[in-house]
């Protein structure tokens, strides 16, 4: 039986994810966490073989807690499921240690299959995510200015397009506004940009957000 713990901030898709693998016969939701905290608590009070984390969770972004989780019980694998496509995160969550990526659209034989797999102690790759990770690959120069980024300043640069202010931003990602200043400015300088409406302009032809 493989254990699993579902991470989402939507109780209603976490219910709906509990239903669907424990009709497998082979699966059991040990536990579920809404936020972060609950994560780390829920990941040292049960015995968790899968992690299915939403990218998106408030207190820590998915792709830090993907680190946190790795570094606190390296044996638990890490399935990140997110509404955000393959190309933005997903080659970012593996090199983090998560151990596949899915995006929420999929079919849920697939979540089943992909929780198999890493189960197994395997990565579960995609088409799509074969090709991110083959780009990802290529030399730095034809690489995009965004890959330069870090996972924290990546995240910035995608709230500061969605027009969020920079007090909202330190809220969501449990920071200080100074330090998401200074992550602004370093953006800046590797993006080779002067404005948030360069940045804005860049993340929508690039499709960041």
């Amino acid at each position: 039986m493989i254990k699993i713990l579902l991470a989402d901030d939507h109780t209603l898709l976490r219910g709906s994810l509990k239903q669907l693998l424990e009709d497998t016969q082979y699966c059991q939701v040990v536990a579920q966490a809404g936020d972060y905290f609950e994560v780390i608590a829920a990941i040292n009070q049960h015995k968790i073989d899968v992690v299915v984390l939403d990218i998106s969770m408030p207190g820590k972004n998915g792709v830090d807690i993907v680190k946190v989780i790795k570094s606190q019980k390296p044996e638990i694998k890490v399935l990140m499921l997110s509404m955000h496509p393959e190309d933005q995160y997903a080659v970012r969550s593996l090199k983090a240690g998560a151990s596949g990526y899915l995006t929420k659209n999929t079919a849920p034989e697939n979540l089943v299959d992909a929780i198999q797999v890493i189960a197994a102690g395997r990565k579960y790759i995609t088409p799509e995510l074969a090709e991110s990770l083959a780009s990802s690959l290529t030399e730095e120069i034809e690489k995009p200015l965004h890959a330069t980024l870090s996972d924290r300043e990546f995240e910035t640069i995608r709230m500061i397009a969605s027009g969020k202010k920079l007090s909202q931003i330190a809220e969501e990602m449990s920071l200080s506004p100074k330090t998401v200043s200074v992550y602004r400015a370093r953006i800046l300088e590797k993006m080779r940009m002067k404005s948030n409406g360069e940045l804005t302009r860049y993340a929508i032809e690039n499709k960041l957000i």
